[in-house]
């Protein structure tokens, strides 16, 4: 899930705003003008616990970058005796991770699993679905990984964000696959993002005001 993205950066590098469209997408004035456009940063504002970590996720890698952000709030909480909704844990899935903030109407019928050759990250066998969500019966993670999900993130507190941008590969592979227009490509992935995860102009954008607010930074994945 790189072309159309790459193709955005260049247009980004020339300065080139004024065409209507961005390689076969059109170019959402949402992605240029985030200010003006009533993203969602109240997330920001909440970070104000004394331990405070961003997670910046730009691979799917089975999942793993998820549950590093869940062993760090695991045991930050034991060591230092705090509750885990204390610690202000937030996730940025970008780039390839992307696929990680979508539910698995999207994995399934785009055979996202197939294309990055996934596994159980507690099995390591293949798994057709997204690694990171809906862990429940016959998927259930063993004991020790108990809540080593985005909905259990999410539950706890945790701040889980996606990159738009790279969003937009996602309903790439919709349109390729449906033959549909981009806009109704984008509305169908929009209508697949896990409930909780807040969409944000870019995910390098989120990581670095996740940092103007006192996070530190840690490469998940």
């Amino acid at each position: 899930m790189t072309t159309a993205r790459r193709e955005f950066l260049g247009t980004l590098a020339v300065g080139a705003f004024a065409g209507p469209t961005l390689g076969s997408l059109p170019l959402d004035p949402a992605l240029v003008q985030p200010a003006a456009r009533g993203w969602d940063f109240g997330w920001a504002k909440k970070l104000t616990g004394k331990y405070r970590a961003v997670f910046d996720i730009p691979a799917i890698e089975d999942g793993y970058g998820v549950w590093r952000a869940a062993i760090w709030r695991r045991q930050y909480a034991t060591i230092f005796n705090v509750p885990e909704t204390s610690l202000n844990t937030v996730v940025v899935l970008r780039h390839d991770g992307i696929a990680l903030a979508l539910d698995n109407r999207f994995w399934t019928k785009y055979d996202i699993a197939k294309r990055w050759n996934v596994h159980d990250p507690a099995s390591r066998q293949p798994f057709a679905k997204n690694p990171a969500i809906e862990r429940t019966g016959a998927a259930a993670l063993p004991g020790e990984f108990a809540g080593f999900t985005l909905e259990d993130l999410i539950k706890g507190g945790a701040t889980v964000l996606g990159c738009s941008l790279a969003l937009r590969d996602c309903a790439q592979l919709v349109m390729d696959k449906d033959k549909v227009r981009y806009e109704d490509a984008m509305a169908q992935v929009r209508q697949m993002v896990v409930p909780g995860v807040t969409m944000q102009p870019s995910g390098v954008f989120a990581v670095v005001l996740a940092q103007d607010n006192g996070c530190r930074f840690v490469l998940g994945s």
